[in-house]
């Protein structure tokens, strides 16, 4: 079972975990809590989606996760894990088939080396604000990026196929055309072409929006008034 509209303030409290399931707490455009449904469908692991409206929390939703922050995931034992890399690294331990992690130590620290400077872009600009130094981070990050791959010669971020490393970065990339920013890949062309690899993957088709509705929601979170319930 999936909710699409988000939970908010009064609303009644989902019912416990479905065995053999594992539940996301969510919201539809939301990066972070993107990285967590790329992995679970990624490795193709049953779960369900309640959506949260992240401006009018229920109250259930914050006894859960007093910070008020998706991604969380919770199990049927009533588990519950939050923050992004971590749902995602554990989901890659509790569910070993096609693992997203490197196995050596230093592969796994190599990853999270990588995910830390390219940690907390912030992308999501107000209305009149000046992007100027924006860009410049961006291009200084993804100029870093592209000679990631020109090094290492390989497709993906941690070899020739898709790694956690990969889904950590994607969905900011993704939102790249909606925030008006596409342009600051013009000077990185492996970064260009990692872009089009990865749309081409099964669970970066299964999690993402249209530009369209990207740009709408986007609108609506400018504007003060997010519709995390836009298109539905």
């Amino acid at each position: 079972m999936s909710t699409e509209r988000s939970f908010a303030k009064g609303s009644a409290a989902p019912g416990p975990v479905p065995k053999g399931h594992i539940r996301l707490y969510s919201m539809r455009f939301c990066p972070f809590a993107q990285r967590t449904r790329l992995v679970l469908s990624a490795k193709g692991i049953k779960h369900e989606v309640i959506n949260i409206h992240l401006k009018d929390k229920p109250d259930w939703f914050l006894e859960k996760n007093p910070l008020g922050l998706v991604p969380v995931l919770e199990t049927s034992a009533g588990e519950v894990i939050m923050e992004s890399p971590i749902t995602c690294d554990y989901l890659d331990e509790v569910y070993p088939e096609r693992k997203l992690l490197p196995s050596s130590p230093f592969g796994k620290a190599q990853q999270k080396m990588m995910l830390e400077h390219f940690s907390k872009i912030p992308m999501l600009k107000k209305k009149g604000e000046d992007v100027s130094g924006l860009e410049a981070e961006l291009k200084e990050k993804f100029s870093k990026l592209d000679k990631d791959l020109v090094n290492k010669k390989t497709k993906f971020f941690g070899g020739d196929s898709i790694t956690m490393i990969d889904y950590m970065m994607w969905p900011w990339f993704e939102r790249l055309e909606s925030y008006e920013l596409e342009y600051c890949l013009d000077g990185t062309p492996e970064l260009k072409k990692w872009t089009e690899r990865m749309l081409e993957d099964m669970a970066v088709k299964a999690t993402m929006h249209s530009q369209d509705t990207f740009k709408a929601f986007l609108a609506s979170y400018r504007d003060g008034k997010p519709n995390y319930d836009y298109g539905l």
